[in-house]
């Protein structure tokens, strides 16, 4: 089959590899009919690339059709129509029980230290191939993919595998009050999301912060209202003067390590395409690697009492945080990769006739999987207005 897999920093490329195969009585078969490139996805390519290996098969948001089934496989058959969470849960674990499938303790890769294993990113979560290819095999059968119902276009469900449910806990995770504040910082398919369900949940004020142009117009025309500018000084004046000097009730950070502003961390990431990866595996387990801005944003912008949340992903192990400022502004602050089968319950209802959160026209761009590699630079560099690209294998 054809896929797309990794090939060092700034590349990857289209190959042929191997047809998954029935492994385990429980697996699946999906042959892919979309699958999402991830802003995580972008951080394989650049600072988390001394986990990766050459070949890795990329992806973790996908959807096709079921085309084999393995012998104890009840819940599903060939030819049902199925998205696939990114995080690989049991679903019958104590953790997956609690609505914690992220940290799913039948794939938790103890080994490391790390929580349940994800499609197609990296050693410390499993390295699991992914999604972005012409098929894919799925675990946990009985449990893991979600069946979705016949007739809409991909568009309708395929947000269901990571955006929706990240975007979803990251606003349930805010606490915003009905008719409250929210601030997102970053209007990349996280960031965008969050604003659109903050909204339906009923925020009343929905601010965003982002400084290009097609991801600001495309909040704006949606009803939020938008700091184009990513300095702090000028996010916390503008969110301070729409909210009586307080700040918002929460904030929610979807920028994670890509935000900018942060020298240090910025060298050490950088550190990461010269230092060989033996080495740097061990750096950036016991070090601070991350570019902070976003979340020193954060910290200041929020009300005193307010929550932050944290959706965009950070990397490193000692990364200071300011707890005296956030001790005294008594911050709570929740994050953590989203745990998907939690929250599809609250998804699946919304995905209607009415499409009250626009998924339908989401996608910027639909690409032909073979166009991967240029897509992937498009999105990395915020060219030809890329916010979400779909690859169609």
């Amino acid at each position: 089959m054809r896929a797309v897999t990794w090939h060092g920093r700034a590349d990857v490329r289209v190959d042929t590899v191997p047809d998954p195969v029935i492994q385990e009585p429980t697996d699946v078969i999906v042959e892919v009919t979309s699958s999402g490139i991830c802003g995580s996805d972008l951080h394989l390519i650049e600072v988390m690339a001394p986990f990766m290996s050459v070949g890795d098969v990329m992806g973790h948001e996908p959807m096709g059709i079921v085309r084999d089934v393995g012998s104890e496989v009840t819940a599903v058959k060939v030819g049902d129509r199925v998205v696939v969470p990114f995080n690989i849960s049991c679903g019958t674990c104590w953790t997956c029980s609690q609505g914690l499938q992220s940290q799913c303790e039948t794939t938790q890769n103890r080994d490391l230290g790390f929580g349940a294993s994800l499609f197609g990113y990296t050693k410390l979560y499993g390295q699991v191939p992914g999604g972005q290819a012409e098929y894919l095999r799925v675990p946990f059968g009985n449990t893991l993919p979600i069946k979705v119902p016949e007739g809409p276009a991909d568009d309708r469900f395929v947000y269901l595998s990571d955006v929706l449910p990240t975007a979803w806990q990251a606003v349930q995770y805010a606490g915003t009050p009905d008719g409250g504040s929210v601030l997102v910082l970053g209007l990349g398919p996280i960031g965008d999301m969050c604003t659109r369900i903050a909204q339906h949940l009923g925020a009343g004020q929905v601010f965003g912060v982002d400084d290009v142009p097609e991801r600001i117009a495309r909040a704006r025309a949606r009803g939020v209202t938008v700091i184009g500018s990513t300095d702090k000084a000028d996010v916390v004046s503008a969110v301070r003067d729409a909210t009586d000097g307080r700040g918002p009730d929460a904030v929610i950070d979807a920028v994670g390590m890509e935000a900018h502003g942060s020298p240090l961390a910025s060298l050490a990431q950088k550190a990461t395409a010269v230092v060989p990866d033996v080495i740097m595996e061990k750096v950036m387990q016991v070090a601070g690697i991350d570019r902070l801005a976003a979340l020193t944003t954060a910290i200041e912008a929020v009300r005193r009492g307010g929550t932050i949340s944290l959706s965009g992903v950070y990397g490193g192990a000692t990364d200071p945080l300011p707890l005296m400022r956030m001790f005294d502004k008594q911050i709570q602050l929740r994050m953590g990769q989203a745990n998907v089968l939690r929250w599809v319950p609250d998804l699946l209802p919304l995905l209607t006739e009415e499409d009250p959160l626009g998924v339908d026209d989401f996608a910027t761009h639909h690409v032909p999987l073979e166009e991967a590699a240029d897509a992937y630079m498009k999105f990395r560099d915020k060219k030809d207005g890329a916010v979400k690209v779909l690859l169609k294998p």
